[in-house]
């Protein structure tokens, strides 16, 4: 274990531990981590959070959707950039004509809620907005829109081992859809059957994650994070043009990169130059920031995570996790330590 996992080291453990009431196994459930979860504007228990299996989203994958992080600091639990993922889940809606009932401080304070009321102290938050049981046709009607906001353990989305000492991906079959087939700038429910395509293939043939090109044959994105490669010390990314998500963390990571000092580029990111490059690394919520080590079985310099990937990664890890006192702005405080929550009644 590398000295950066060693600081901030997997929660996955813990669980049992929050619970000395589950069972000890290998493999726990999102049931097992959390009691409760907010379902149109109240906070229920999380086995009453169910809908009508004719609702519109099923059939038709009508839904919006954010993933956002809670990580333990020194002042107690904190959420990372909560008002730019709520605001950009208020936005995927709109892109899809998608009314969500409920404006961003109310959504805000649900994130915050939930996490309080399932007492975590480092979780994923998942929430989503989508049509609901009305009628069948592709055209929505009158389908409400509901809403609902989990919060979960979930470890690092690439596995530990990939996110200390890098992930081998491959180049996929499938394309990206494209900027005239949906805005692949909203972060909707049914976009992601292409994201499913293209890992289900990587996963098959050996690779932990698809790299997808676009429809012009450039770098778009990994199945579900965004891309990021580093040649003779300079840092280069795609933008909105590429058909990607336009994400958080990346975000976050370009402007590290001037804070650190490094020269950042956002243009088309060619095979050639993906090929050709010193390092790469993916950037996504839930993926955090994972050095990529091969790609199609060709590492990058020694298949080592590079020394600037590395940078990035220690300064990201420092900010999400309370101590570096320049970004605290990105961090909403769930609840003072050892506070006593009184959210939900038991």
């Amino acid at each position: 274990m590398g000295k950066i996992e060693a600081q901030y080291p997997s929660v996955n453990v813990s669980i049992a531990e929050l619970n000395p009431e589950i069972p000890k196994r290998k493999y726990y459930t999102m049931a097992d981590q959390s009691k409760y979860i907010w379902f149109n504007g109240e906070i229920i228990p999380w086995e009453d959070a169910k809908i009508h299996v004719m609702s519109h989203v099923l059939h038709y994958g009508s839904g919006v959707f954010e993933g956002i992080k809670c990580y333990t600091t020194d002042e107690g639990p904190a959420i990372f950039r909560l008002g730019d993922h709520v605001h950009r889940l208020i936005q995927s809606g709109e892109k899809y004509g998608i009314q969500i009932p409920y404006d961003q401080d109310v959504l805000t304070q649900a994130c915050v809620d939930i996490v309080n009321a399932n007492h975590f102290e480092n979780c994923y938050i998942r929430p989503i907005a989508f049509y609901g049981y009305d009628t069948l046709g592709v055209h929505p009607k009158g389908c409400p829109v509901e809403v609902a906001i989990a919060s979960f353990f979930w470890g690092a989305y690439l596995g530990d081992d990939g996110v200390e000492n890098g992930v081998n991906i491959t180049v996929s079959p499938w394309k990206k859809i494209s900027l005239d087939a949906f805005p692949p700038s909203a972060k909707a429910s049914g976009q992601y059957l292409n994201s499913m395509l293209a890992v289900q293939d990587a996963r098959e043939r050996g690779y932990d994650e698809a790299l997808l090109l676009n429809q012009d044959g450039n770098i778009a994105e990994g199945s579900g994070q965004n891309i990021f490669i580093v040649k003779n010390g300079k840092v280069f990314t795609n933008g909105e043009s590429a058909s990607i998500l336009m994400g958080v963390t990346r975000k976050s990571v370009i402007q590290l990169c001037r804070d650190l000092g490094f020269e950042i580029q956002i243009g088309d990111l060619t095979q050639e130059m993906f090929m050709n490059a010193d390092e790469a690394f993916f950037t996504g919520t839930a993926s955090e920031i994972t050095p990529i080590a091969s790609v199609d079985d060709s590492p990058f310099e020694d298949g080592k995570p590079g020394t600037i990937t590395l940078q990035i990664k220690e300064k990201y890890l420092n900010i999400i996790h309370g101590k570096d006192n320049g970004y605290k702005h990105w961090l909403t405080l769930v609840r003072h330590k050892n506070a006593i929550d009184s959210i939900v009644s038991e």
